[in-house]
C-alpha cells in the first residue's frame, strides 16, 4: 500500500517520524507537503493535495499533519469523499477507520509525539472498516455509511 502524507512547518517533525517509521514498515511514501523547514507549506495548501488525491482515488488514505490537526482536517473535510478524522490517540484512530470508515487522519506536530504519532499511523493503516466490531454494529455502520454517501449525494450531487 501507498501512504499519503503532509506537513506543514509545524508538522514536519512528526511527520518526518512517521514518514521514517512505515518506510522500515516497507510501505512506499508519498510526501505531499512541507519538505524542509525553510521552504513550508500552510495546511491551507497541503490538505487541498491530499484531498484531491483522495477524492480522485488516486490515493486510499493520508495521514495529515499541522499544529493542532485540527486545520488539515477542516480543509480535508470540504472535499467530496473525503472522511477526515483528528486524532489524539492510537485508539482513536482504530476507532475513526473502524467505526466511521476515515480516509484522512490528522494529528497535532504541537500534541503529539513521535512514538504515539508512529502508532497511530500504524493503527490507521492496520484497521479496516467495521475491524473487531459485534455483527449487529457492522451492519449497523454499513448502512450509516450509506447514509453518509446519501447526505453527500445530497451536497455534492451525483
Amino acid at each position: 500500500m501507498k501512504i499519503l502524507i503532509g506537513s506543514d512547518k509545524s508538522g514536519f517533525r512528526l511527520k518526518e517520524a512517521i514518514k521514517s517509521h512505515l518506510a522500515k514498515r516497507g510501505f512506499e511514501i508519498e510526501d505531499c507537503g512541507t519538505q524542509d523547514m525553510e521552504h513550508g507549506m500552510p495546511f491551507f495548501e497541503v490538505a487541498p493535495v491530499a484531498a484531491e488525491k483522495i477524492r480522485s482515488g488516486e490515493q486510499e488514505r493520508a495521514i495529515l499533519i499541522c499544529g493542532t490537526g485540527m486545520g488539515m482536517a477542516i480543509v480535508a473535510n470540504k472535499y467530496r469523499g473525503v472522511h477526515a478524522a483528528c486524532v489524539e490517540s492510537a485508539y482513536a484512530a482504530e476507532k475513526c477507520r473502524a467505526v466511521n470508515n476515515a480516509n484522512v487522519v490528522t494529528m497535532g506536530g504541537w500534541i503529539i509525539g513521535d512514538e504515539m504519532g508512529c502508532a497511530i499511523a500504524d493503527k490507521f493503516i492496520d484497521t479496516g472498516f467495521t475491524d473487531n466490531l459485534e455483527d449487529w454494529r457492522k451492519e449497523f455502520l454499513r448502512m450509516a455509511a450509506q447514509r453518509v454517501e446519501a447526505i453527500e449525494q445530497s451536497i455534492y450531487g451525483a
